[in-house]
């Protein structure tokens, strides 16, 4: 019987947790756990609510890669004074943060530390994002469903249902307000193609921008104005074609701010739309949920270290495990 793989945007969502608990939340030895806490509470949450039967934590292992600042220096060029690696997406509901605390950078390792001891799949890939991941995972999967969580809206052009169903459970408001959606749900929503709707959703991120990610667009061309000239068009290939043609209906004005935008978006096809061949590299071979701790010892060690019995009892109770007695 098939099964669904779960890919979690590990970065988008630990930022989310650390921003949502206190930082009083601390370890034995005082250091804040408030992420740590956050991120098991909602792998918990996540399969006992969807049930999945794999799940891979996918992370930037450079978020902010040269093959994409090559062509557009501009990218996520203003957060280079205060992000670092194991940064989060820019494009989000809440909260919209630039800066990594540093209560949170010393929380990952921890974090990382706790899902190799439960047994739990890390992947990343040399020179890219995590969205670089999660968009070669869900290409490449043949066999089970697909749902990414991430409260990046970036990761709505991997939304497919062929080979396999890939949908995204968008987490920007929050997980109580998550919202599961594939391409009916991204049509619906910014009025792109259903029959193309992850990939218009990218060709609408390249006209419109995005401040966040130092993305500028095409002048006055917004999200609507951008869904409209793509579902009129066909695609961003056919639109620029018709910028160029004298006959087409273009406005002079879109018709001339597109010409000005040529160099853009040509590197905008690159910066914008996630590598779906991604050299993958993951923490272990087997992504199905684990039957028992990888290794109970230092599971049972990180758990008095860092305090985080509750969060961990929870991961176990939705895992089916049984936690020994210490």
């Amino acid at each position: 019987m098939p099964g669904s793989v779960m890919l979690l945007d590990g970065a988008s969502l630990w930022f989310r947790s650390f921003h949502a608990l206190p930082e009083k939340l601390t370890a034995a030895d005082g250091r804040p756990v408030n992420a740590v806490r956050g991120f098991v509470d909602t792998i918990a949450s996540l399969v006992s609510q969807h049930h999945p039967t794999r799940l891979v934590v996918c992370l930037d292992l450079d978020w902010r890669p040269a093959f994409r600042t090559d062509l557009l220096p501009s990218y996520k060029a203003h957060r280079v004074a205060q992000e670092a690696p194991h940064s989060g997406d820019g494009s989000r509901d809440e909260p919209d943060i630039e800066e990594v605390p540093d209560t949170l950078t010393p929380q990952v390792d921890m974090i990382l530390d706790v899902l190799a001891a439960a047994g739990l799949t890390t992947s990343g890939a040399p020179g890219c994002e995590a969205d670089d991941v999660i968009g070669t995972l869900a290409a490449i999967e043949a066999d089970d469903d697909v749902i990414v969580v991430s409260g990046d809206r970036d990761l709505l052009q991997v939304v497919a249902d062929d080979p396999v169903p890939v949908r995204v459970l968008y987490v920007g408001r929050g997980l109580a307000k998550a919202e599961l959606m594939g391409p009916e749900e991204v049509s619906e929503r910014y009025g792109v193609p259903v029959d193309r709707a992850g990939t218009a959703y990218a060709e609408m991120s390249m006209l419109r921008g995005d401040p966040s990610d130092g993305l500028p667009g095409v002048a006055g061309i917004g999200d609507k104005t951008a869904a409209k000239l793509i579902t009129a068009y066909g695609d961003l290939d056919a639109l620029e074609a018709a910028a160029d043609d004298p006959s087409s209906t273009l406005t002079p004005r879109v018709r001339s701010a597109l010409r000005d935008s040529t160099d853009y978006l040509r590197a905008a096809r690159t910066v914008v739309t996630v590598r779906t061949d991604a050299p993958t590299v993951e923490s272990i071979d087997d992504d199905h949920l684990p039957s028992s701790p990888a290794d109970p010892e230092r599971l049972a060690d990180l758990i008095d270290e860092l305090r985080i019995g509750a969060s961990v009892g929870r991961l176990a109770d939705a895992l089916g495990w049984e936690l020994a007695a210490r």
